[in-house]
């Protein structure tokens, strides 16, 4: 555990927050992707399934069960709660995700750090939360009405896995044989999908103007 990991999970348990604060407040999902929820719902549920059998810490339990329960959460309220499900924008959020799920998988049978089924669903996870928010940023650009609280649960996702990047770098150099190169091309490459919206989203708040995408 270092300042960048606490970092970088406190942003992420933010992002959690702020979308389950404007489900639960406003009672409404607009702006949201289903489909990246449901990709998340996949990812942490492939991630976590040496729950009950390995035990790192308290905090690390704590964590699992935290992302588990409102992933899963959020889809049910986006899919089954009679007021929500009425704001969720099925018209524009129609990007084909399963299209993501199977090259994951077949990249994580490929590449991995052990073949054996919780290593191969470890690498699955992996790959697939670094394209998870791709439907999520094409259904903004697609509406270009984007909320306060959609903009900030976007930017606090891509916060967290900025300061992860920093704690790999970190831990680099201060931890004799730290290397995960899985770990570190698909943050990589889910870091880059946030430039453009880091890009529009530090603008907005510069100029004290609304966020907007390019369509």
């Amino acid at each position: 555990m270092n300042v960048f990991r606490l970092a970088g999970d406190m942003t992420h348990l933010l992002s959690v927050v702020v979308l389950l604060l404007k489900i639960h407040t406003i009672k409404s999902c607009a702006g949201i992707s289903l489909k990246t929820q449901e990709l998340y719902a996949l990812v942490f549920a492939a991630r976590y399934l040496d729950l009950f059998v390995h035990f790192v810490s308290l905090y690390n339990t704590v964590m699992k069960l935290v992302f588990l329960a409102s992933s899963f959460s959020i889809v049910w309220y986006m899919k089954r709660h009679k007021i929500v499900r009425r704001t969720y924008d099925k018209d524009h959020d129609t990007f084909r995700h399963y299209f993501l799920v199977l090259p994951c998988l077949f990249l994580a049978l490929l590449i991995n750090e052990k073949f054996t089924f919780r290593e191969v669903m470890w690498a699955f996870s992996i790959y697939l939360e670094a394209v998870a928010i791709f439907p999520q940023l094409v259904l903004l650009q697609r509406t270009r009405n984007i909320d306060n609280l959609t903009g900030q649960y976007v930017f606090f996702l891509g916060a967290y896995r900025v300061l992860y990047i920093l704690n790999w770098i970190y831990r680099y150099f201060t931890e004799p044989h730290f290397v995960h190169w899985i770990s570190w091309v698909a943050g990589l490459v889910q870091t880059l999908l946030y430039a453009d919206f880091f890009y529009y989203y530090i603008m907005s708040w510069k100029n004290n103007v609304k966020l907007e995408l390019p369509a």
